[in-house]
């Protein structure tokens, strides 16, 4: 602070959109449209409808056949809503193998797709670890959502090598998630601290399940200024024209 060093951290009015949220079509208590209205009067740019894939049968996940379906409602939605981009996405599972839940004929009429850990928490790290960098290996993923899977005084987090799925995402193109909700802040502050170090961008997205979820946000910020992130560290600052860049492996 003497030195004038302090980094101009990251602030609510900076995030532009919110890419990880669900609806109706798998465990999500609003539709589509409902969700995209609600992040239009938060004055958002953009948000992903990103629900469960079918791995995740207690969310009533999409096979193919249904996220076909759903890309096609999103498709119709975005012609007839004004002021917000409705973007096409599915929170992908991480299957044991590292193998992701669908196909990649599917996975690439997606717009994004954020990808997770939803069972097997309780493997050895090493085992852990090569499965999320596995999944990275795939030139559809995008970013980790909820890293460790981690709720709060209710489930541990999964054993994962931090810094070497850091290391992976940096090398591979992808990034990782702050997911806001309160039971979750997963990242932790002091790895997203490490994620800034090592020079890999997270996105603070809420992982909504109704329109009022979309207010969660506000613990993501605060998590992330507890890790010393400053807008350029933070994906969900970036108008959505920069971030597809940024997803194109």
């Amino acid at each position: 602070a003497e030195r004038g060093e302090l980094p101009e951290l990251v602030t609510l009015d900076a995030i532009r959109g919110d890419l990880h949220c669900h609806t109706t079509w798998s465990d999500g208590r609003d539709t589509a449209r409902a969700m995209a209205e609600a992040a239009r009067e938060r004055g958002y740019a953009y948000l992903a409808i990103t629900d469960h894939s079918r791995h995740s049968r207690v969310a009533n996940g999409l096979d193919p056949h249904r996220l076909a379906q759903q890309i096609d409602e999103i498709d119709r939605l975005a012609d007839e809503l004004d002021g917000i981009r409705l973007l096409k996405g599915s929170e992908v599972d991480i299957l044991e193998d590292g193998a992701l839940d669908l196909p990649d004929d599917v996975l690439a009429r997606l717009d994004l797709r954020v990808c997770s850990l939803h069972d097997k928490l309780d493997l050895p790290q090493a085992k852990q670890t090569e499965r999320v960098i596995r999944a990275m290996d795939n030139r559809w993923f995008n970013i980790l959502a909820h890293p460790t899977g981690r709720l709060i005084d209710k489930r541990a987090p999964a054993a994962l090598d931090m810094e070497r799925v850091l290391e992976g995402a940096r090398e591979r193109g992808c990034f990782l998630e702050i997911n806001a909700q309160p039971e979750r802040l997963d990242l932790t502050d002091t790895h997203a601290r490490m994620a800034k170090e090592m020079g890999v961008k997270l996105a603070i997205s809420t992982d909504a399940h109704s329109t009022s979820g979309l207010a969660a946000v506000r613990f993501g910020i605060d998590q992330a200024r507890r890790g010393w992130l400053a807008p350029d560290d933070v994906l969900t600052t970036k108008p959505w024209d920069e971030i597809a860049l940024l997803f194109d492996r």
